[in-house]
């Protein structure tokens, strides 16, 4: 099955935390956040102002992400966990490190 989110709309996959943190500690499953980072799976068209123009998405699929704690819609699309959210709920996408030394 294929899913296409409709007008700014964003599916979005988590992307799994460590499983130890820094020290070198397991982290058990009850312990552990949900991960606020994540690929985008698919985009819709965009969003529609008030005269009716579409206005493209920022966000393209592949991208990797960061979205609030509580962001989005959970929902099982051919067995794969995956949050469907607005675009507005997206903080911002992280860039390799490479671009962002030259940014600076």
């Amino acid at each position: 099955m294929t899913f296409r989110p409709l007008h700014d709309r964003v599916v979005v996959r988590r992307i799994e935390a460590e499983e130890k943190s820094k020290g070198g500690i397991i982290i058990p499953d009850t312990a552990k956040e949900k991960p606020q980072e994540g690929e985008v799976v698919s985009v819709g068209p965009g969003a529609r102002d008030e005269q009716g123009r579409v206005t493209p998405l920022d966000v393209k699929a592949g991208d990797r992400v960061l979205f609030g704690k509580w962001s989005g819609t959970e929902v099982k699309i051919d067995g794969q966990d995956l949050l469907i959210m607005k675009e507005s709920d997206i903080m911002g996408v992280i860039e390799a490190q490479g671009s962002l030394q030259q940014a600076a």
